[in-house]
């Protein structure tokens, strides 16, 4: 598996268990600030896609993960 397909998995993680988390009426409801989390996570992705720069790509790098094609 490729570094940006790692991304890409961990991002849909990230943003499905924050909203699980934050949102009210959901089985899983901790906290609505969870939603914040949601946000950052979009607006990482938003920012990764303007500067072709991902801080994310680069932490699983130098777990070992392949560079994405």
């Amino acid at each position: 598996m490729t570094s940006w397909q790692m991304v890409r998995v961990v991002a849909g993680s990230f943003i499905l268990m924050s909203l699980l988390l934050g949102v009210p009426n959901s089985p899983l409801f901790v906290n609505q600030w969870f939603l914040a989390f949601t946000a950052f996570v979009g607006a990482n992705i938003l920012q990764s896609g303007l500067t072709k720069w991902c801080l994310m790509e680069q932490i699983l790098r130098k777990f070992g993960l392949r560079a994405g094609e």
